[in-house]
């Protein structure tokens, strides 16, 4: 059964950090791209960070470039979201994607940036 878990959101101050993690099993999470997309309150889905099967390489939407990192381990069949610096305007519920030749996602987890 695949399964993808997201973990660690919550509420945060602006300009505070937040850790998400994904923890993955039921596929070959190791040839798999893995993304973290993000959907907001009367917004569309938004593609948020993607690292590469190796985790060599990693693409970020500009909105975040510079305040999140993206990464993975493959030992763990874990895929990390390093969020520094958040502002309002990151408030969404996260998800966790993986896709090779099908998708998964996560169930979310909520982040919310607010004084």
């Amino acid at each position: 059964q695949v399964q993808l878990v997201e973990s660690g959101g919550g509420l945060v101050q602006p300009g505070g950090s937040l850790r998400l993690s994904c923890a993955a099993s039921g596929f070959t999470f190791s040839l798999y791209t893995m993304s973290w997309y993000r959907r907001a309150p009367g917004k569309e889905r938004e593609l948020v960070a993607v690292v590469t099967s190796t985790g060599v390489r990693t693409n970020y939407a500009d909105s975040v470039k510079g305040r999140f990192t993206i990464s993975r381990d493959n030992a763990k069949n874990t895929i990390y979201l390093q969020m520094n610096s958040l502002k309002p305007e990151d408030t969404a519920v996260y998800y966790c994607h993986a896709f090779a030749v099908v998708n998964y996602w996560g169930q979310g987890t909520q982040v919310t940036v607010s004084s």
